[in-house]
């Protein structure tokens, strides 16, 4: 199924789209996860409006990446410089949803992939992500892929202060 799927850049006009599947895969992984008001307060508008200010506004030192299949987009990607202290001047993965109708497909590998040579391109040498904790299937997954656990954080939000497992590579060669 992997040679079916085109990695390409985001656009503006993807946005609807992008926001339906990352509330669908968000209210997947975190329904046991996240508190009942986070959970309402994360809605498809809100989201939509997140990804539209990134996609309308970008940073050069971001890029968001999707995953399309049959015209169907399945999978999101999302990278930039990392904010938060305990990346260790690493790129950060922001986001990384798979459509869980096809996980276990190499999507979700693909766009590690894809996004690890976006960040080379960038000039970094290595990367992390933050995981919440409790995402036992992103975690296995992580693990998978050669992510070594450095670091835990705990997200400042905007809406949810959710405590987190930083996975590392310090080798990319290990995902591309």
């Amino acid at each position: 199924m992997t040679a079916d799927i085109t990695i390409r850049s985001a656009l503006v006009d993807d946005v609807a789209d992008i926001a339906r599947l990352h509330r669908a895969i968000w209210c997947d992984a975190y329904r046991d996860l996240a508190p009942a008001d986070v959970y309402q307060a994360l809605d498809e508008e809100y989201r939509r409006m997140r990804w539209a200010d990134m996609l309308a506004n970008p940073r050069r030192d971001q890029r968001v990446l999707l995953a399309v299949l049959d015209d169907r987009l399945v999978g999101i990607g999302a990278i930039a410089a990392s904010f938060e202290p305990a990346f260790e001047g690493r790129g950060e993965i922001k986001s990384l949803y798979v459509d869980p109708a096809i996980k276990r497909q190499g999507i979700g590998r693909r766009l590690m992939r894809d996004m690890a040579r976006e960040f080379v391109s960038m000039g970094y040498s290595a990367i992390g992500l933050g995981v919440v904790v409790g995402n036992e299937p992103a975690i296995a997954f992580y693990r998978a892929l050669g992510g070594q656990l450095v670091g835990q954080y705990v997200d400042p939000g905007p809406i949810w202060r959710s405590d987190n497992l930083i996975f590392a590579w310090d080798d990319l060669s290990l995902l591309t």
